[in-house]
């Protein structure tokens, strides 16, 4: 039976001077069933856009997927609006903050899947691994019978991960279940422990794992922006940066920004060493991508570089960054 959302009026939080205060950044996503999803679109768009709210949320018929950022209030105002819808009522959230809005739009997509995994009859809301709290991970992940998993794409291990957890070097998410096919022997029942950035990639590798019958499968609870948030660096088994889907680029323990700027040919994270690099030409290519692009394609990146330099001078934005 279709839920149909009843049309709450935005919420508008009062005009504040926020010019010293760091914004609110906001995490999170919940699988619930929502066969109306796109007729939430436009409200939560217009609440955002109403609360001087940026970022990017995602819905699917399997739930939502989002990061926000702005003024703390308006950020509030959003969850407040989202979670008043029952099948909300229970979404959580994880903070950081920005110095600078690192969302140029606020953008609201309807897609398949809120998490594209490619493989059909995973629901997280029926199996999945078992939660392990940041607290008890070094444990869990010190032991020699765990096979420690990072399910991220292979740009986002290079810069930062655990302590002795596997690389599958994954380009996509949607390679990862033909990778633990092919190197997880599941007769023996392995005990496994994956992460992720927030922890949504591990609902739905956790629970492909499950579903093919093995028993002990564990995730991070909150993912690994959790763990940094509450771990001290001292207790730590993390090593490096943690990338982040924003401006930010990456973050690092206490979730402070990190020194890493976004390729803008390829979206990878790149530092200073890179830029030194005869393969690194801003907004065309870098090391990572030099060889994976045409001429045709370096030139277009080219084109828009110039339009991006242009408004600089200016003193003028452009989206293309």
């Amino acid at each position: 039976m279709t839920q149909t959302r009843s049309l709450l009026p935005v919420v508008i939080q009062p005009e504040l001077d926020l010019s010293m205060d760091p914004l609110l950044v906001a995490a999170f996503y919940q699988f619930t069933a929502l066969d109306d999803h796109a007729a939430l679109q436009s409200p939560i768009k217009a609440c955002c856009e109403a609360n001087n709210v940026r970022g990017i949320i995602l819905l699917a018929s399997e739930g939502i997927n989002s990061t926000i950022a702005g003024p703390r209030a308006g950020v509030m105002a959003v969850l407040d609006f989202i979670r008043a819808d029952p099948r909300f009522a229970d979404l959580t959230w994880k903070e950081s903050s920005a110095s600078t809005q690192p969302f140029r739009k606020m953008r609201v997509r309807l897609k398949q899947e809120i998490v594209t995994m490619g493989v059909p009859g995973i629901d997280p809301c029926q199996l999945v691994g078992t939660y392990v709290k940041p607290e008890d991970w070094n444990a869990l992940i010190s032991d020699s019978a765990t096979i420690v998993i990072d399910t991220r794409n292979d740009y986002e291990v290079d810069i930062g991960t655990f302590s002795g957890a596997i690389n599958p070097d994954i380009k996509s998410f949607t390679e990862l279940p033909a990778w633990l096919t092919e190197q997880l022997d599941l007769e023996s029942q392995p005990r496994v422990a994956m992460f992720c950035t927030g922890g949504i990639r591990c609902e739905k590798s956790t629970a492909l794992l499950k579903q093919a019958g093995i028993t002990e499968v564990y995730h991070l609870e909150g993912g690994i922006l959790k763990y940094l948030e509450r771990i001290p660096e001292s207790e730590s088994l993390w090593q490096g940066q943690c990338f982040v889907f924003d401006e930010r680029v990456s973050v690092g323990h206490g979730l402070t920004v990190g020194a890493y700027e976004l390729c803008r040919a390829c979206r990878s994270p790149i530092q200073e060493i890179d830029k030194k690099s005869s393969t690194y030409l801003e907004g065309v290519s870098c090391p990572r991508c030099h060889d994976q692009t045409t001429d045709a394609q370096k030139s277009r990146y080219a084109q828009r570089q110039l339009q991006v330099d242009l408004a600089r001078s200016r003193g003028d934005s452009h989206l293309a960054t």
